[in-house]
Formats: structure tokens, C-alpha cells, sequence
């Protein structure tokens, strides 16, 4: 663990391609594409897909540490990724990741929008492909990995269908909906299934349910307090119908977004780190005090949430201060 391997390219296009794949199933996608979507596209849409990823995920991380089957073997194989070669490999998490959300997002458009329904699903079917193969491509996990995390993301995109409806209106009109989606997350996380070494499973898992809890909470007040300054736009997909204006707009609301998520994780993070490590007496740069389970959940946990709440609730305000809903 830790020791990258020398290899040689022989052949960029692949190089590049499944490393900007792999990519899709990473923090920067989530952070981006996800806000994207509610800025933009529609505020269903983009509550089904978090809501569907969240469940997705936990399930997939917490069935690496269940199962515990390795990775695959360096050598033969060679490892192009080091951070995650400390995770267990069934199922492939990018894979269950992929699968959710291009197909989360197709079901959730293809009633709504009026598109090609075939060129959404190639666009969905070409999306978690590529995601898959770059899994295997850069060593991290085997076929049988990445079918696993298909199957097993699109058996529960199965089961969560029916549900979708009831769950969203409990989360937009429950009054006990914020209470919930903080309390459940972290008994979660602080359950989480113990191993004998430290894996980051347990971290990016923390990390996914906080983003999800945040921006559940702010799914609620946004229903409850300002509705109608948040209303979807509902504008047709297609490329007929996009003109250059909206183009700039979908742009401004992404660049400021995205600007205020990122500041807010970077001043998240170093506000609870540093109350973390008065209340626990160790050094901001200590990384093993940072992986005890009474440090690494609320870190992470708060962090996220916050980010997740921001990008629901503060993004769209701004963007309405700004004139651009």
C-alpha cells in the first residue's frame, strides 16, 4: 500500500480516457455535476438522484467491509490509483455510482422532459460503461467487481422506483424530515462495520451521507419557507431549445456555485478540524488522530453537510441576489 508502481503508456487515448472515467465516480464529479442539476435542470430530478446515490453508496461501502474480498493482485496487475488500494474491492462503488445516477437521471427526465428516450439511454448506457471498464483498466478491481456493482445498483433502482413519490413528498413535507436526515446518517456512520486497519471506506461514506443530509435539510426548508423563489424552470431538454443566453446563465449560476461550495468546504474543514483537535488535544496535522472514529465522522460529517446545504439552499439564494433564476 502506498508504493506506485512504474508503468509505461503505450497507448494516451486509453491513458487519458479511463483516467478522466474513472474520475465520474470521484468526489469532483459528485460536487459538480450533482449542484449542476439543481441549478439548472430541475430540483426533482436532482432530489431523486441525491436520494438515490446516498442509499446506492452506503450499501456498496458497507458491503466492501462485509464481504472483505481483496483487490486485485500487484503484480500481475498494475495499479494506476493508490488512495483507494486500502479498500476492500466487492462491489465496485464507481460502478453501483455510475449506474445510479445516469439511470436515476434518465428515469427522473424521460417523463418529464421531451427528448430522444433512446438517446438518453445510450447516453447512460455509454456513461456507466466507460465508468466500469476505466475500473478495470486501472487496476482497481475485476470483472466481477464492476458486474457485481452494476447488478447490484440496478436492483435497487428497481426496488426504490416504486417509492420514489412518497419518499420525496415525506422529505419536502415531513416536519420530522430535518431531524431525521442528520440523526439517521450519523448513527450510521457511527456504526459503521469496524475493520483491523484503518480504511478510508468508512470516511468518503461518512462524507457521501453528510452531503446527502445537508442538502436534504435544505430540500425541506426550501419547500417549506421559499418555494416559489425555487420553483424548477422546467425548461425542455434539447439542444433546439437551449439558446446562447441561457447557456451563459447555466454558466454564471455554475461558476458562482461552485466557487461558494468549494470555499465553504475548505473554511468547513478547517473550522471543525481545529475545534476537533482543541476538544481532543492533537495537532491539526496529525492524520492518525484525524482517522479515530470520535474525530473522523463529525469532521467529515459537518463538513459535508454543510457543503450539501449550502449548494440547496445559500447557492440559490445568491443566485436570486444576483438575478439569475
Amino acid at each position: 500500500q502506498g508504493c506506485a508502481q512504474k508503468y509505461i503508456v503505450k497507448n494516451y487515448f486509453y491513458y487519458y480516457l479511463f483516467k478522466f472515467s474513472a474520475a465520474l465516480g470521484e468526489e469532483i464529479f459528485y460536487i459538480t455535476f450533482l449542484p449542476f442539476t439543481y441549478w439548472n435542470i430541475d430540483h426533482s430530478v436532482s432530489r431523486r438522484m441525491i436520494i438515490v446515490w446516498s442509499i446506492v453508496m452506503y450499501i456498496g461501502q458497507v458491503s466492501k467491509d462485509i464481504l472483505k474480498w481483496p483487490r486485485p493482485l500487484s503484480p500481475p496487475v498494475v495499479k494506476l490509483e493508490m488512495r483507494t488500494d486500502a479498500e476492500y474491492g466487492m462491489p465496485s462503488t464507481h460502478a453501483m455510482a455510475a449506474t445510479a445516477i445516469s439511470f436515476s437521471f434518465l428515469i427522473a427526465t424521460a417523463n418529464q422532459y421531451k427528448y430522444p428516450f433512446e438517446l438518453g439511454l445510450a447516453a447512460a448506457f455509454v456513461f456507466s460503461v466507460l465508468v466500469c471498464l476505466s475500473r478495470l483498466y486501472t487496476g482497481m478491481h475485476t470483472v466481477l467487481d464492476v458486474i457485481g456493482g452494476a447488478l447490484i445498483s440496478a436492483v435497487l433502482l428497481v426496488l426504490l422506483y416504486p417509492a420514489w413519490d412518497t419518499i420525496d413528498h415525506l422529505l419536502l413535507t415531513s416536519p420530522f424530515c430535518p431531524l431525521l436526515s442528520l440523526v439517521v446518517p450519523l448513527v450510521l456512520c457511527y456504526n459503521y462495520p469496524k475493520l483491523d486497519y484503518y480504511s478510508p471506506t468508512r470516511g468518503d461514506t461518512t462524507t457521501i451521507l453528510g452531503a446527502g443530509a445537508g442538502a436534504t435539510v435544505g430540500f425541506w426548508l426550501n419547500n417549506k419557507y421559499a418555494s416559489p423563489a425555487y420553483t424548477s424552470q422546467n425548461f425542455q431538454l434539447g439542444f433546439p431549445l437551449i439558446t446562447g443566453k441561457m447557456v451563459l446563465v447555466m454558466l454564471a449560476r455554475f461558476s458562482i456555485g461552485i466557487f461558494v461550495i468549494l470555499l465553504t468546504r475548505r473554511v468547513m474543514k478547517a473550522v471543525v478540524l481545529g475545534v476537533l483537535g482543541y476538544r481532543y488535544r492533537f495537532p491539526m496535522g496529525d492524520l492518525e488522530a484525524r482517522r479515530r472514529l470520535e474525530v473522523e465522522v463529525p469532521y467529515k460529517f459537518i463538513t459535508y453537510s454543510s457543503v450539501g446545504f449550502c449548494a440547496t439552499v445559500l447557492v440559490p439564494l445568491l443566485h436570486e441576489l444576483l438575478g439569475l433564476l
